[in-house]
């Protein structure tokens, strides 16, 4: 793999999936509605930040995976190779790895992969090309539906599950393994990406002829941001209680998915949160926003509740990893609940004593 200290840009194709009735996931949206966007220093450099950008391609599956690293500033503006890091006495990083929404990219989900770097961690957003930004333009508006269904089934949903374990598995043997921790690392992503994160973390596959067990023990938790149930399985609580490594799950009252075909109310958030097994996970709804609230979208959910959430999200996220992937163990997250509570509508830890807020989702 060439060095990865500057981007590098070739072609990168497209792989369908089958059929929605039999599909797993779910048509939750990355921000769709933005034009592509070309890198530019900005986007590859910033505050206490730096990313990289690199296209592997796994040839097993002759499927493309786009990578974007973020890395805090001090591990990034090393020579080649980044060992100097080490050197230096820097220690290797703990690693979040990202799965974004559909439509989405590399480059979506700024916000999180800055902040987590500036918060000394390492975080790889990996681009799922069967289900990113390129199904907004792929062909007319009114194939649009048939092209989001498309991508929503359970071929799309496996590969993407195999796509981040091709990602570590790259980056863990490249010169960069050195700045990562191999031994602590942990899951996230939004939407479509939450689903990706959970199967990437115990929830099982009930099909004839697929992979019943997707998990990768190199994951010591999961983010899930806005997470969709695994539709077209009989028992979801059979499915998501093999599921348990600490969860952190985070949503809002008015985390709707409304696309062509395709509805999801607020409430499947929570009993996604109520049937994962884990005997560690916490719950935090916030009061209002929407569902692409927490992509890059700076309005969405309302122009003053937006960047609040964003901002609440951020610290929220950091507190769990840190406890989880620099602590050991999972983190008691009231202090933040305390300082959040007028943004929430409910929040609680599993066997813990804390609730804020009591308002019901209601379906």
């Amino acid at each position: 793999m060439p060095p990865p200290s500057a981007p590098l840009i070739r072609r990168r194709s497209l792989l369908a999936g089958l059929g929605l009735a039999s599909g797993l996931a779910t048509l939750g949206c990355a921000s769709h509605n933005a034009p592509a966007r070309s890198t530019t220093a900005t986007d590859l450099e910033g505050d206490g930040w730096t990313a990289l950008e690199a296209d592997w391609h796994d040839a097993t599956r002759a499927r493309d995976v786009p990578v974007r690293l973020y890395l805090p500033q001090r591990a990034a503006a090393v020579s080649y190779p980044p060992t100097a890091v080490l050197q230096a006495g820097t220690g290797a990083l703990p690693l979040v790895v990202f799965s974004h929404g559909i439509g989405g990219s590399r480059r979506g989900y700024r916000y999180l992969g800055q902040h987590w770097a500036q918060q000394g961690f390492a975080s790889l957003h990996v681009q799922h090309v069967g289900s990113d930004q390129r199904l907004w333009r792929a062909g007319s508006l009114w194939s649009l539906p048939e092209r989001l269904q498309t991508a929503a089934q359970t071929a799309e949903a496996l590969d993407r599950a195999y796509d981040v374990r091709f990602a570590l598995d790259t980056l863990l043997t490249s010169a960069w393994a050195a700045v990562v921790d191999a031994s602590r690392m942990a899951v996230a992503g939004h939407s479509y990406g939450a689903n990706t994160a959970l199967l990437l973390t115990g929830a099982r596959v009930e099909r004839p002829g697929q992979p019943s067990d997707l998990r990768d023990p190199r994951l010591r938790g999961a983010v899930l941001i806005s997470a969709p149930p695994l539709y077209g399985e009989a028992d979801p609580q059979r499915i998501l209680s093999p599921v348990q490594v600490p969860t952190l799950h985070i949503t809002a009252t008015d985390d709707v998915i409304r696309v062509p075909g395709y509805y999801s109310p607020a409430a499947d958030r929570v009993a996604v949160y109520e049937q994962v097994g884990s005997p560690h996970k916490t719950l935090a709804v916030f009061s209002g926003g929407s569902h692409s609230m927490f992509t890059d979208r700076l309005r969405t959910g309302g122009a003053a509740l937006n960047p609040r959430v964003k901002q609440a999200t951020q610290a929220l996220t950091t507190a769990f990893l840190d406890g989880l992937l620099r602590q050991g163990k999972p983190p008691a997250l009231q202090d933040w609940a305390h300082q959040h509570a007028p943004l929430l509508a409910r929040f609680e830890q599993q066997g813990m004593p804390l609730h804020v807020g009591t308002r019901r989702l209601d379906s």
